[in-house]
């Protein structure tokens, strides 16, 4: 593993290996993480790295093109295969930069955005005061039902005809499960607005059919390339045909630059992987497992928010326990479980506190976790739960927990030997 780095500069050699030995050692359960397979981790630094390139295939602004332009058109051809897209743009840097090309391409400033409230489910980049766009398009924000923590589609379109939106958003990054798309659509028709899916969290799971696609009824698909899709640290955008031109001009020039070809050549191949049985086989597990986990919190006295999981986030209500967020994260973390504190639906703490916590089932599914793993894992975290400041049932749980991991490597093994 980065042998002239671990001559030139051990200082970060050591780093990266430090880093290594953690993700070894440690249950992955942060919803938004996946592991990328060694081909993604050679090509993202693969010679493509040298290679400066804006534009698209036959249109470049820089010579030496050819297998820029080869890398790229394989690359379409795969998304559209997979997704069923009608035009994809595979330059976004980000599932954000995917999210800000799309709002470039058809809004203006000051038009109204309807979209998912940050504290209920939804994302950063859909509005929230956080984020830069919130001053510059004028947001409104739709949640869930209060009693059955589901997106109250009833409040959707009756601000959506309230308020005449020229953009509705769906999609979350905390949101347990699946989400109506023919009906948003149908709202967003009626009122005259573009519609557009975040499926950040969620694209791995449509690309092998296991839940509904957003791709036939959207305007606009959005997407990060980490997550289910377990590829690169990059984005993605699926539209209609007719957004095609609107679409590729707000990319480029509109909003990023010279391309990652390196990281473009490590999606190309996620594409394809997407595709595969063992990829598929991965995703069943990943939605196995996410039931699995939530049934067995529950039986432990923990509540899960909205009584279930249809995908791979399973979110934890942890006032049950006597705990915030921020106590169980801290405590897991110890253990050797990584987990991120998140907002519940109608949360009284603050978001560095936060009653609860989201649990992602991905990475430890493509470590080979099953069902039977799953259920020591929730045993583990109610004994944390049960514990979290005791360092005696800390230590005991860590060994435990690391007991449980190391029967499934991260990598092949050897793969990191010099």
């Amino acid at each position: 593993m980065l042998k002239a780095t671990k001559i030139s500069d051990p200082q970060v050699y050591q780093i990266v290996a430090d880093e290594l030995d953690r993700q070894i050692h440690n249950i992955e359960m942060i919803a938004s993480e996946s592991t990328a397979p060694t081909e993604v981790l050679e090509l993202s630094g693969c010679v493509f790295t040298n290679k400066t390139e804006e534009g698209y295939p036959g249109k470049r602004f820089q010579a030496g093109s050819q297998q820029a332009d080869r890398l790229e058109i394989l690359a379409w051809k795969r998304a559209k295969e997979v997704f069923g897209a009608e035009h994809v743009n595979i330059q976004p840097y980000s599932g954000s930069t995917a999210n800000y090309c799309v709002y470039n391409a058809i809004l203006k400033p000051n038009d109204t955005v309807l979209s998912m409230r940050l504290d209920q489910g939804g994302h950063l980049t859909h509005g929230s005061t956080a984020n830069f766009l919130h001053d510059i398009y004028n947001y409104v924000f739709y949640g869930v039902d209060k009693n059955t923590e589901l997106i109250d589609y009833v409040d959707l379109e009756k601000k959506a005809r309230e308020h005449n939106p020229k953009l509705i958003i769906a999609g979350a990054s905390s949101y347990p499960r699946l989400i109506d798309y023919e009906r948003i659509s149908k709202i967003a028709k009626d009122v005259g607005a573009y519609f557009m899916v975040d499926m950040a969290h969620i694209a791995g799971l449509v690309a092998t059919n296991l839940i509904p696609s957003p791709v036939e009824h959207a305007d606009f698909v959005s997407s990060s390339t980490t997550k289910t899709f377990c590829g690169p640290r990059s984005g993605i955008i699926l539209c209609k045909k007719e957004h095609a031109k609107k679409i590729d001009k707000s990319v480029f020039p509109g909003t990023l630059g010279s391309m990652h070809l390196n990281t473009m050549a490590a999606k190309t191949f996620s594409l394809g992987y997407l595709k595969t049985d063992e990829f598929k086989n991965i995703m069943k597990q990943v939605l196995i497992n996410a039931k699995t986990l939530a049934k067995e919190l529950t039986s432990r006295g923990f509540r899960i928010v909205s009584g279930g999981t249809d995908n791979h986030i399973v979110l934890v209500d942890l006032r049950p326990k006597n705990l915030n967020g921020q106590q169980f994260e801290k405590a897991l973390e110890y253990v050797g479980i990584t987990v991120n504190k998140n907002m519940i639906p109608f949360d009284t703490e603050k978001p560095s506190i936060t009653s609860g916590v989201r649990i992602g089932l991905t990475a430890v599914s493509q470590r080979g976790l099953k069902e039977k793993e799953i259920v020591r894992i929730a045993d583990i975290m109610n004994k944390v739960a049960l514990n979290p400041e005791n360092i005696d049932n800390l230590d005991a749980c860590k060994n435990e927990a690391r007991e449980l991991i190391s029967k499934f490597p991260l990598y092949p093994q050897g793969y990191f030997e010099d």
